[in-house]
């Protein structure tokens, strides 16, 4: 009987993956939605918190100012990052210059013969078709945006007619109290980590970009805007995130020393900001074990790439409160948690 169980799960667990990777063109604008209005949300929440806005704004004009504004803030952003990548797609060939350069120093700095092979590989690296491609994912990003919209405007709508939909679908009031426990619990949870990440994300970039700006590196808000995205990837994110504006300032200047600049200042930031400024931030909110977290960054980054990877966290979170709300799935929410003890709801 344990086996047919285990088959039945093995099946169920195949078949959701192939979903999720053949419809994930689908899904993925759809679950960016669910995240937005998440973030939506906590910025209404954070705006009631003034008098004039909690006992005369109306709920609708409240999802407006804050819609207009977090959308805004993506617009502004993707039109700069767009910039960005022109400028540095039209500089590129003044980088390419400096390929042998670099490949030179690093020969004679470090006494190894790699000259050859670096040439090799730089000369098939094509940078230029690597900035146009980072370029047609911002396009195809800006392109997803309105589709995103959609979705959030109607997740809004929603919103008013949601209890009467939980009194129609639970007309016994325990079982509706427990469905809307586990959707606040959801809500809080999530809600909370989006926003508190998307501030200490955006200060890292923001100083990042101030470093890189002193330091002379082109297009520092396109890699502090990168920065800022990798930064939502648990563990490795904030390593990747030095290593690409610190290969980028070698190149450009075609010496060790504005490249050691970026990555002591930025690597300096990561640090300070990681171990010291989100913890205390954010606490120990999400009670996640970091072996799951880093268990579910490598799933969803083979299902759903980059996007999967910046998502794993707030989807096992989603997944850890779900299991610990029925008695058979809770042992496994006890295994997915961080030592252990589970919030009592």
């Amino acid at each position: 009987m344990k086996l047919d169980k285990a088959a039945y799960l093995s099946i169920i667990l195949a078949f959701v993956g192939v979903v999720l990777v053949l419809a994930k063109d689908l899904l993925i604008p759809i679950v960016l939605a669910i995240f937005v209005w998440f973030i939506i949300r906590e910025i209404r929440m954070a705006m009631r918190k003034i008098k004039f806005v909690r006992q005369k704004m109306p709920r609708w004009l409240e999802n407006v100012l804050a819609s207009l504004f977090l959308f805004s803030l993506f617009g502004i952003i993707i039109s700069v990052v767009s910039a960005n990548v022109g400028l540095l797609s039209k500089r590129m060939p003044l980088y390419e210059e400096n390929v042998n350069q670099v490949t030179m120093l690093i020969n004679e700095t470090f006494n190894i013969d790699l000259l050859e092979k670096i040439k090799a590989y730089s000369l098939n690296l094509e940078l230029a078709n690597i900035l146009q491609t980072v370029l047609n994912s911002v396009t195809s990003i800006l392109g997803n945006a309105f589709i995103i919209l959609i979705y959030v405007l109607f997740m809004l709508l929603e919103e008013g007619g949601f209890l009467n939909k939980m009194r129609a679908i639970y007309p016994e009031r325990e079982n509706m109290d427990e469905t809307l426990s586990i959707l606040n619990s959801i809500d809080s949870s999530v809600g909370r980590y989006l926003l508190l990440k998307t501030l200490v994300s955006f200060t890292t970039g923001i100083l990042s970009f101030i470093v890189l700006k002193i330091i002379g590196v082109d297009g520092a808000f396109f890699w502090a805007f990168l920065i800022f995205v990798l930064n939502f990837i648990p563990f490795i994110g904030s390593l990747v995130a030095i290593l690409f504006p610190t290969a980028f300032a070698l190149l450009q200047f075609g010496e060790f020393g504005p490249a050691i600049w970026v990555i002591s200042v930025i690597g300096f930031i990561q640090v300070l900001v990681g171990n010291f400024i989100e913890p205390k931030i954010m606490g120990n909110s999400l009670n996640l074990s970091p072996l799951i977290v880093i268990i579910a960054l490598s799933i969803w980054g083979a299902l759903w790439g980059i996007i999967g990877m910046i998502m794993s966290v707030p989807i096992t979170v989603i997944l850890l409160i779900l299991l610990s709300r029925f008695p058979k799935t809770r042992p496994i929410a006890i295994l997915l948690s961080e030592k252990g003890k589970l919030k009592e709801h």
